[in-house]
């Protein structure tokens, strides 16, 4: 055997064992990595699960205890001094105290008026001066907060800190130290009553304790996926036994360190928990501000790669055996899949022909294929760079009537749109004015922008489409799981109170937000986003930091504003500015428009054309809102006069005086008018029917509005609210009867709907300062 024959040999089976090394080696890294990766994606998404099993349990008891708060029945007990005697209005009470629960136990209720001294249980009624947690309620109404859910015990028992639905409220030093000893048995949800507004001295409240070990129960139990648990807001594991506690503490306080002084929302770190390493998850809830918490071992996720290991060191052996076995046989051709394998890299690699093959082939073919790994993962991460961009483009073609609903359903599935949706709303944001704030004029666009990130960090990214900025708007189309109009526009109403809520925390902006009608086919988007941006006009009359559905805003004519998705940027902003009834602004635009028309190359001879479309635009706004065109123009002899207008001075002139002057006046005047009638009408409502139910709700379903509306617009009008207005009149009618009836005291109060005639008398000695016995026995005595 020649010397040649045995190098040959040496290297073949050196080219031979390192290769295979090397992949064996690599394969197993890769492994084992993807394996971490996947259990840790499986996990996060389990913990998001977790959070939104427990979130749900509380956001439903929640809102059956804003509605129970709210109710008529729970009202009118604020207004009364309840007693044994009562067991009536007590049993409803405790009825509608049963009927909060939820997918978890309520383990106790109270409802608790501060003024009357009384407290109604789930079981029975006290003085609350006998309360042992009287302390408590007293701590939980001296908070700033109206609603808060509390993970403290009552009636003495130690708990963890308490939070709010936002933001978490600091517990007394001594009451945290108590917090350190055992879990808490129960998560308690606080409401003052009335809600609003915010007050540390509120008439009553509704406490609700929801039993900790249904919550626990939602948490996975330790096994491979992980053992998880909950971070309150102030960072004490609330439902942890003092062994747990121990246990996880230093991985508490890196989660802890990472929320609150980097302010991350989740994540994944990498701990010791007794000697062993672990994969710590955690995610940071924005609704009540509870942390999250999955503890993996990374030994049990890699457990398997052992297996993957011992495979990969014997597929090494073979292959290592057969090279040895076949080297000297094979050595005279070993160098040509070499050499096939180097040509192909060179017809890949431009600089080849160039710089010419290197001495160590496997080198430059190893060098080759990195360089392209390297390319497409610099090609995958510009990818991802531009696809926030492109899901913002395709969200304006979409506004702007550019696409279909099959094409978008198709970008819908490659950039990750909401596609489990039932019905769809648009939310318009606009920045009020920048008066007395710390901001500039130039500064408008910047804040818009980052309105438009706040808006994204939000709402969930299933919830909504990628949110835009159009124009001087923030434009955010919801995803909405229910198709039911009044459910939806609770949801739209939410949705728009969160974000204008977190614009003025953070930003000290005054905001108002227009809401469309909900609506279900994407090609409708252009519709109702005209729908959002003409609610926002009644800023007008309402002034500004309001959210106004379109609907609120029809004066129940039903009428639609017709809604264009071809025209000019210019034209749009200055139908816009007439539309809010912005007469300056409205001059400008048109000023800057002219600029266009008459000064680009190649429409100086058609600016006739253009400017009898703009103005046909503008009159549909007067067609929009039910008036008649000939208010403003005199039909064809407006269009004979702009055609004989031959200066720029001229039209401007005549657009200013013969349009936008006379549309901004008709607009603010109908808007005046709109809200006169609605007051009217509910003032004629509590006429006719103030011997039976009426409320403020049942006003709003008969004019189809929403009570909220009808409350501004009612107290504008009528300098009274609603509530008030009521009661002076039903007074009025009781002083009418005992002055022209027998009827006793008792059957007038029940014709006046008080079930309470305790009630009844309290409010008519406090209208008219005397008792409706002593009133009617003073007539007696006047008439004697």
């Amino acid at each position: 055997m020649n010397k040649y024959l045995l190098r040959l040999l040496g290297f073949s089976l050196l080219l031979g064992a390192l290769p295979t090394i090397a992949i064996g080696l690599a394969s197993y890294y890769a492994a084992t990595q993807d394996i971490e990766q996947k259990v840790n994606e499986g996990n996060m998404q389990l913990l998001l699960q977790t959070q939104m099993r427990v979130e749900q349990t509380l956001k439903s008891l929640e809102m059956s205890a804003t509605q129970l708060a709210n109710s008529t029945l729970v009202q009118s007990a604020m207004n009364s001094s309840l007693t044994g005697e009562d067991f009536i209005q007590v049993r409803e009470l405790t009825a509608g105290l049963t009927n909060l629960q939820t997918t978890a136990v309520v383990k106790q209720a109270y409802l608790i008026n501060f003024d009357k001294d009384w407290v109604v249980t789930l079981g029975a009624m006290k003085p609350l001066v006998v309360m042992e947690n009287k302390q408590e309620f007293l701590a939980y109404a001296s908070q700033p907060a109206s609603m808060f859910w509390s993970t403290r015990h009552l009636a003495g028992t130690p708990a963890p800190a308490e939070e709010e639905s936002a933001l978490d409220i600091p517990a007394p030093a001594v009451q945290r130290e108590q917090a350190a000893g055992t879990p808490a048995d129960t998560v308690s949800l606080v409401e003052k009553i009335p809600l609003l507004p915010k007050t540390n001295t509120p008439k009553g409240m509704l406490v609700v304790q929801l039993s900790a070990a249904d919550i626990r129960s939602a948490l996975t139990a330790n096994d491979r996926l992980g053992s998880q648990y909950i971070l309150d807001a102030s960072g004490q594991s609330f439902l942890s036994t003092p062994e747990q506690k121990a246990a996880y503490g230093d991985i508490d306080r890196t989660v802890n360190g990472l929320v609150t002084q980097s302010g991350s929302k989740e994540g994944i770190v990498n701990a010791e928990l007794n000697g062993h390493p672990v994969a710590v998850l955690y995610r940071t809830s924005g609704y009540n501000g509870w942390t999250y918490v999955s503890v993996v071992s990374i030994a049990e996720m890699t457990k398997d790669t052992k297996k993957i290991g011992l495979y990969t060191a014997a597929a090494c052996a073979l292959i290592f055996l057969v090279v040895l076995l076949i080297g000297y046989f094979g050595s005279r051709r070993m160098y040509s899949p070499i050499r096939k394998l180097l040509e192909f890299t060179q017809q890949m690699d431009v600089d080849s022909a160039r710089t010419g093959p290197k001495s160590d082939e496997l080198a430059y073919i190893k060098e080759s294929i990195e360089s392209l790994a390297v390319s497409r993962t610099r090609l995958e991460e510009q990818m991802q760079g531009q696809s926030g961009h492109l899901k913002e483009f395709f969200v304006l073609k979409l506004f702007t009537g550019q696409i279909t609903d099959d094409d978008f359903r198709y970008r819908s599935r490659l950039y990750g749109f909401p596609a489990e949706w039932k019905g769809l709303g648009v939310l318009t944001l606009q920045i009020d004015h920048l008066q007395e704030t710390r901001y500039q004029e130039q500064d408008r666009e910047l804040l818009l922008f980052a309105i438009n990130n706040m808006v994204g960090e939000l709402l969930p990214a299933e919830s909504r489409f990628s949110p835009i900025l159009l124009g001087s708007s923030q434009v955010t189309m919801l995803a909405l799981p229910t198709a039911e109009p009044g459910e939806a526009r609770e949801r739209m109403y939410e949705a728009a109170e969160l974000i204008k809520g977190k614009v003025e925390q953070y930003l000290q902006l005054k905001v108002s937000i227009g809401i469309s009608r909900p609506f279900s086919r994407l090609s409708e988007t252009v519709k109702a986003y005209g729908e959002s941006t003409a609610a926002l006009k009644s800023r007008i009359s309402l002034g500004p930091d309001i959210i106004v559905h379109y609907e609120d805003t029809e004066n129940n004519d039903k009428a639609e504003s017709a809604v264009y998705s071809h025209l000019k940027v210019m034209e749009d902003q200055l139908i816009q500015a007439l539309k809010e009834a912005k007469l300056d602004k409205a001059v400008d635009l048109f000023h800057q428009y002219l600029a266009s028309v008459l000064n680009k190359d190649g429409l100086t001879n058609e600016h006739p054309i253009l400017l009898i479309q703009l103005m046909s635009r503008i009159l549909q706004i007067v067609q929009d809102e039910g008036m008649a065109v000939r208010k403003i123009v005199d039909g064809e002899a407006a269009v004979e006069r702009l055609l004989k207008l031959q200066t720029r001075e001229e039209i401007a002139l005549w657009f200013q005086s013969r349009l936008f002057a006379p549309i901004v006046k008709l607009l603010s005047e109908k808007a005046e008018t709109q809200y006169i009638n609605i007051a009217d009408r509910i003032v004629k409502m509590i006429h006719d029917q103030y011997d039976g139910e009426i409320s403020l709700e049942s006003c709003a379903a008969a004019l189809n509005f929403h009570p909220v509306y009808l409350s501004r617009v009612f107290k504008k009008e009528m300098g009274v609210s609603f509530s008030d207005y009521l009661s002076e009149y039903r007074m009025n009618k009781a002083k009418e009867m005992l002055e022209t009836t027998t009827m006793k005291i008792s059957e007038i109060g029940e014709k006046l709907q008080y079930k309470n005639i305790s009630a009844f008398i309290r409010t008519f000695r406090k209208t008219f300062g005397t008792t409706p016995g002593q009133y009617r026995e003073q007539l007696e005595q006047n008439r004697e």
